[in-house]
Formats: C-alpha cells, sequence, structure tokens
C-alpha cells in the first residue's frame, strides 16, 4: 500500500515541469563580463552581511543607500557601477507604467545630485532575489578556455543561431539551452547563497542537515517556473514547490516551513527540463511570419519567427534574420511587450512601431531601425553602419563601428567593448501612436541621457569612441506611413543647438527660394538652380 502510495506520489512529481526564465537573463544580464569583486566567494559575504544587519535596511529587502554602502565600501565598486546594477535589477520587475512615470517626474525635478540622491533613498528591492541577480551575471564571464580558443564573448567571430535552430556556440544570453545549463552547473552554490547563517558550515557551504526556507524558495521563483501535467498554465516554482505530491522528493515539512536541501537540489535537478517558451522552441516550433517579402535578384529570404501561437500574451518572442535590402514596415498585436531578436540583416529599412519589451541587434550591417518604445533595453551588438532611432529605457552596445543612435532614454547609454566610431544624437523624428506607446511603457521625455554615455569596461574607457552628432550633420527623420494616433510632433522637442541649426537650414533655403524666383529665371531653370543651391546648404 505504501509503496503504491509512493509510487503515485513520484509519478504526480515527475508530472511538474520547470525550467530556466528567459527574461532575466535576456532583460537582467549585463552582456560584458562582471567585476571580478561580484563573483560568488565575495557574494556569500555579502548574503552573510545584509542578514546581520536586517536592522539596518539589508535585509529581506536592500535599499539603495546600503547597496552603495556595500558596493563602493565593501566591494569596492564605482559608485556608478553600482547604481547600474541597482537599477537594472529594480526596472527587470516590471513596474507598472504609471509608477514609472511617477519616478521619471520625482528624477527630473531633481535640482541637484543631492535631490536625486535623496530620491533614489527611498527604493528598495528583494535581497535574496538581487544576490541570485548578481549571481547570473557569470554567464557573461569569459573563460580562459575559451580566451585561449578565441571564442570569448562578445566577439565578432562568436556564431549566432540562425532561424533555422541549426547553430553551436549561441549569444549566452539569448540561448535557454544555456540558461539551463548555467542554472544546473551552478545551482549549488546558488542555493548556498540563500541559505540561512545557521544553516551553512563554518566554511560557508551547505550539509546534509541544511534547511532551505520557503522564502529562498520564494526568491529563486526569480529564475524558475514551471508547469504541472503539460498545462499551459504557468506557474511560480515556490507555489510548485509547495503541491502535496512533491514534498516527499523536495523535502517540504510543513511543521518547520522549510525544505530539505539535498532533496530540494535533487528535486530541481531532476524536474529542470528545456523552457517550451524559450528562443530554442520559437525557431523549431514557433509560427513563421510573412512580414518582409522576397525581393526579386535576392538569395536571401528574410526569416521571421514568434511564438505568440504556443505561449501565453506575457510571453511573447519575435525573431527575424536574413532581412536583405528590403523596407519591413510593421505595428501589431504580435509585437506588443515582445523580446525582439534582429539577426544578420543587411541594407534594409526595418520599422516596428509598437510598444516592445526588449530588442537586441546583432551582426546587421548599413541598415536604419525605427523601433517603438521600448519598456527595458535594446543591445547593439557586432554592427556596422547601423542607425537605431528609438525611445528606450536603456540602450547598450557591444562590438559596433560606425554606428549613430537617435535616443530618447531615462538611463545613460552604456557603451561596452569593442566599439568604434559611434555617435549619438537626441530622438528625431514621430508617429501617430508614439506618445500612446510611451505611456503603455512607461517612458517619458524626461529624464533625457542621450548625450551622457557611460564607458562601462575597461578597455572601452577612451571617450574618443564615441562623439556626440554635430549640429550641423543633424536631420529630422520622417516614418512615411499613414496611422491613427494624436503625435504631431517629435516627444518633448529637440535640443535647443539642433533646433537651432535646423531653423537655420530652413532659413537658408527660404532666402535662396526668395532670391530665385526674384531672378525672373524660367520655370526649368530656376528649379535646376534651385536644387543645386538647397543641395550645396543641406
Amino acid at each position: 500500500m505504501e509503496a503504491a502510495a509512493a509510487a503515485a506520489a513520484a509519478a504526480a512529481a515527475a508530472a511538474v515541469r520547470l525550467w530556466v526564465k528567459t527574461e532575466p537573463f535576456v532583460v537582467g544580464v549585463l552582456p560584458a563580463p562582471p567585476p571580478a569583486r561580484l563573483g560568488p566567494h565575495y557574494l556569500r559575504k555579502m548574503a552573510a552581511y545584509a542578514r546581520a544587519r536586517a536592522a539596518e535596511g539589508c535585509f529581506p529587502r536592500l535599499s539603495w543607500p546600503r547597496w552603495r554602502h556595500i558596493a563602493c565600501g565593501k566591494l569596492q565598486l564605482d559608485r556608478g557601477l553600482a547604481w547600474l546594477y541597482f537599477e537594472l535589477f529594480h526596472s527587470l520587475l516590471r513596474p507598472d507604467p504609471p509608477h514609472s512615470l511617477e519616478w521619471a517626474e520625482a528624477e527630473a525635478t531633481c535640482a541637484n545630485a543631492e535631490e536625486l540622491e535623496r530620491e533614489r533613498s527611498k527604493l528598495s528591492v528583494d535581497t535574496l532575489q538581487f544576490l541570485l541577480f548578481l549571481y547570473i551575471q557569470q554567464v557573461s564571464k569569459v573563460s580562459l578556455r575559451t580566451s585561449l580558443i578565441g571564442e570569448e564573448w562578445p566577439s565578432r567571430r562568436t556564431k549566432s543561431p540562425s532561424l533555422t535552430g541549426k547553430s553551436a556556440s549561441e549569444n549566452k544570453i539569448w540561448n535557454d539551452q544555456d540558461h539551463r545549463a548555467f542554472v544546473q552547473s551552478h545551482l549549488l552554490e546558488m542555493l548556498e547563497l540563500l541559505l540561512e547563517p545557521e544553516q551553512l558550515s563554518a566554511s560557508s557551504h551547505s550539509t546534509h542537515s541544511s534547511l532551505v526556507s520557503y522564502e529562498a524558495v520564494c526568491a529563486l521563483s526569480f529564475l524558475i517556473e514551471g508547469t504541472v501535467n503539460k498545462s499551459r498554465t504557468v506557474h511560480p516554482l515556490h507555489e510548485l514547490a509547495l503541491w502535496q505530491s512533491c514534498s516527499r522528493q523536495n523535502g517540504y515539512s510543513k511543521i518547520s516551513r522549510a525544505f530539505s536541501f539535498p532533496k530540494l537540489e535533487s528535486w530541481l535537478r531532476s524536474c529542470l527540463t528545456a523552457n517550451p517558451f524559450g528562443m530554442t522552441a520559437c525557431l523549431k516550433s514557433g509560427k513563421k511570419l510573412a512580414w518582409a517579402q522576397q525581393v526579386e535578384g535576392t538569395t536571401r529570404r528574410a526569416k521571421i519567427a514568434c511564438n505568440t501561437c504556443v505561449v501565453p500574451e506575457v510571453f511573447p518572442m519575435v525573431i527575424m534574420s536574413q532581412v536583405y535590402k528590403q523596407t519591413l514596415a510593421k505595428s501589431s498585436d504580435t509585437l506588443v511587450g515582445a523580446h525582439v531578436r534582429i539577426h544578420r540583416c543587411n541594407e534594409s529599412f526595418i520599422y516596428l512601431l509598437s510598444p516592445l519589451r526588449s530588442v537586441t541587434i546583432e551582426k546587421c550591417r548599413n541598415s536604419t531601425f525605427v523601433l517603438g518604445p521600448v519598456q527595458a533595453s535594446v543591445h547593439v551588438h557586432s554592427c556596422d553602419n547601423v542607425k537605431v532611432i528609438v525611445v528606450c529605457h536603456r540602450l547598450s552596445l557591444s562590438s559596433t563601428a560606425g554606428c549613430t543612435f537617435y535616443t530618447l532614454t531615462p538611463t545613460q547609454p552604456l557603451i561596452l567593448s569593442g566599439n568604434q566610431a559611434v555617435s549619438f544624437a537626441p530622438f528625431h523624428t514621430h508617429y501617430p501612436m508614439l506618445e500612446d506607446h510611451m505611456a503603455q511603457v512607461g517612458l517619458a521625455t524626461l529624464p533625457n541621457y542621450w548625450d551622457s554615455p557611460m564607458l562601462v569596461c575597461k578597455e572601452s574607457s577612451d571617450t574618443s569612441v564615441f562623439r556626440l552628432l554635430p549640429p550641423s550633420d543633424f536631420y529630422t527623420f520622417v516614418i512615411p506611413f499613414e496611422m491613427e494616433g494624436d503625435t504631431t510632433e517629435i516627444p518633448g522637442g529637440l535640443p535647443h543647438a539642433y533646433q537651432k541649426a535646423l531653423n537655420q537650414r530652413e532659413q537658408n533655403v527660404q532666402i535662396w527660394q526668395k532670391t530665385v524666383k526674384e531672378t525672373g529665371l524660367t520655370k526649368a531653370l530656376g528649379k535646376q538652380f534651385s536644387l543645386r543651391l538647397c543641395g550645396r546648404l543641406a
């Protein structure tokens, strides 16, 4: 009887499928190797320090002033980098748009650094989740082995996945197989990071009798979720862990409200499987979209796929590759809130005019990307001579050459390693639904740090890698499509120097047009003369 009950419980537990969530890696991992002081050894010290100072605002929630003290005083991080990690994690939690707009207004009204610091001091994050967030930054770490064989990341030689899924050495931040392998390899250390001090040995490691608190498993839900019996309903880890039929496998005790460390670890490993909503599944079984038409005379066919047909609406993903010498324009429900990956596009214009969650642009050449407001991040990697026009929460770039970014962003653009001849300019276009889309993702016109990039990596500390586009080289951009909506001008307007340059250019054109009119030339000669003069003034 007992054997039958145990078998039934085991079968029921086997029906639980867990996977590593995509978003913490796609949106939360900085695409650069983390500082050495954010390694596992120092994070264990930070965990002990935070728990010991719970009354000072370190645990269970960590305030910005306390993290600033730990990061700058204990871990020897630069203050700007400390805020970058804190704000990056805070934005990852998807604050509702009204709250984001309130924070933007409060930040924009600060008259000086002291007032801004007072506003930031009101923020706090879940300590255990923040520790896990800092830990997974290791996924971008370059190993000695890969450095020796020349495949370190980011690198122009790194192979990225194709839409067919036939790939090797994929981008770690998008590759859900890498996410799963990372968690499987480091699960022991991550669980130990969440243990209470009395559950650790003298050497700060777990023992066979260690207990994992329910709160720690709740924190682990930041990275892991799952389903039961192949249901389409997705549950966070901590809900599934309390499922009665799983308690025998994961060692949960209602009396202690805690899990047996070895049993929990074993249960997690046995239940972890491929992410059914990740990039691999999207490439393999996602819906193929015919957004870009084949161009006569070209040998490449654009490949675009999405997973909205197999995934709940909260997890949309769109992947497009090999758009070549085409103009692709789309405003679609498929894009709303989507993680978008644009890969190997060349000599094309791509307009994605919907509110987006995140965008990654990789290995593209000689193309222009006009994006709807991006709630989280835009990352551009290994691109040459591309223009990106976007309102976004965060912009980062690595291994780019000759690229220009026309942005409106409340955070400093991040210049990572390997960039050359980068230009930054103010956001310079609009479309009718733009301001509505900005409100949907919680982005305002102020503050705007488009002109204050942050050099993150040591090898990118040379400020000569970027410039602010001279006003004399600046022109507005017209989106040539008709849409319904109320936006009729560039949100927030243009900086004075750029608006002045546009006004002066327009005034000069009007003067020459008047001069041509007064010369009495024939219509044909007047038109030819005017075009030549306007061209020289442009």
